[in-house]
């Protein structure tokens, strides 16, 4: 499903130009028309910096289709278990230089199995950022464990390791270590705070697949890697995760769990077969997200409301689902964060904010915090998230998104005053790991 159907887009981003259309056809707003329509924001009846919608995902793979139709034909989409699943399985084994995979559903469900199969249950305590993807959340309570909230680092926006060995109790069982928004946790240093307690540690790498971090490949430091192969992820099947781990015991809880005279988390063979061919770009990709994000962080560098986090020079070997941005207010009139983000859509930018933070939307009986969360509760107030398709767009794309913002930071006292509608114009697919 594309982010923006051309339709879509059309219709709700002119339904935001009209609406504000109206307000600038007043006497008194007369004097604000100097600056030409191109000058002007979409959502004061200007004219969008992007005419069409952002980029879709995923994009037209000419190799994708050959794989695609390879097991149409060969009639192995029908299969329960077939070669594209084992290569599949074969490429991930050796590509994270691990003995176990499983394939399944979703990254959600491969959470939930990597808790089952480090035989995490009830009682028992699992520790993730108080800014983390919500599913992470609600799989530690699903297998019955309670979930304990550590704040983040206010530069990387990262889980905080330095809070971990406080947070750990006689219960503590596991760590999940989300790299998030082209950050990444430094396990090295987790690894020393907990590896005298027996606590496991699940790496969650959804966002960045098999990127090569600056202490590890992503996925292979932890007792368990998470990856996902959802429908907005850089390995896309529509919906689809695995888990990889050097583990035996571990292993052998999880095929337990899930094999119940058949997989109870499948991953189908026509999933398999558009995954491999990605697999196979996935590498020379991310070296052309890198550089546009580079771009991007340069574009950026000099007065604009928004500071990009995690640039490529900062954070070696990372990759790029969603590209963090720290909005400021301050420097926009006021104008709010989600009000920025809206004016943003209307231009064109698959800009939105960021997760909400877990501490936010949950009951307090639910989990347990560690200190007051205070950048966590920042994080949910004032980060943005670019969406990564703009990326292999080509430079003129990402540089369309940064003169979006200074588009609108140059107007935002006067978007401010024409009163945004609260709710998005343009509907985002779910960000399912």
């Amino acid at each position: 499903m594309a982010l923006f159907p051309d339709g879509l887009w059309q219709q709700n981003g002119l339904c935001m130009v009209n609406a504000f259309c109206a307000h600038e056809q007043s006497p008194e707003n007369d004097s604000r028309k100097m600056s030409t329509l191109e000058e002007r924001p979409a959502c004061l009846g200007g004219t969008p910096t992007r005419q069409s919608a952002p980029p879709t995902w995923p994009i037209a793979d000419a190799a994708v289709q050959e794989s695609l139709l390879k097991c149409l034909h060969a009639g192995d989409w029908g299969r329960y278990a077939g070669p594209f699943c084992q290569q599949l399985v074969h490429e991930l084994a050796t590509r994270h230089a691990v003995e176990h995979v499983f394939l399944c559903s979703s990254g959600t469900a491969a959470i939930e199995l990597a808790l089952r199969g480090l035989n995490i249950s009830t009682g028992d305590e699992v520790l993730l950022a108080g800014y983390d993807f919500k599913g992470n959340f609600l799989d530690v309570l699903t297998v019955g464990a309670r979930p304990i909230l550590i704040d983040v680092n206010p530069t990387t926006g990262q889980l905080d390791v330095t809070q971990i060995a406080e947070a750990c109790t006689d219960r503590t069982r596991a760590v999940i270590a989300s790299h998030l928004h082209g950050g990444q946790v430094w396990l090295p240093k987790l690894r020393q705070a907990i590896d005298d307690r027996g606590i496991a540690i699940i790496e969650d790498a959804c966002q960045m697949p098999l990127a090569p971090l600056s202490s590890h490949l992503a996925g292979t430091a932890g007792d368990v890697g998470v990856i996902s192969f959802g429908g907005s992820k850089l390995l896309t099947a529509g919906r689809g995760g695995a888990i990889v781990t050097h583990r035996a015991d571990v292993a052998a809880r999880i095929r337990r769990y899930n094999e119940r005279g058949n997989t109870a988390y499948p991953l189908s063979e026509l999933q398999a077969a558009v995954l491999l061919p990605q697999l196979a770009q996935l590498d020379e990709r991310r070296i052309e997200r890198r550089q546009r994000v580079s771009e991007l962080a340069a574009a950026l560098a000099d007065g604009t409301a928004v500071e990009l986090m995690n640039p490529p020079d900062q954070v070696a070997g990372t990759d790029y689902y969603k590209v963090l941005l720290r909005y400021h207010a301050e420097a926009c009139d006021g104008l709010s964060r989600d009000q920025f983000a809206q004016a943003l859509q209307a231009e064109g930018m698959a800009i939105y904010p960021g997760f909400r933070g877990l501490h936010l939307i949950h009951a307090r009986s639910r989990f347990r915090t560690i200190n007051s969360l205070l950048q966590a509760t920042r994080a949910d107030a004032e980060w943005l998230v670019l969406h990564h398709p703009v990326l292999l767009a080509g430079s003129a794309a990402v540089q369309e998104v940064a003169r979006a913002i200074t588009k609108i930071q140059r107007f935002a006292a006067e978007i401010r005053e024409a009163n945004l509608p609260d709710r998005s114009p343009f509907l985002l697919e779910d960000d399912l790991p």
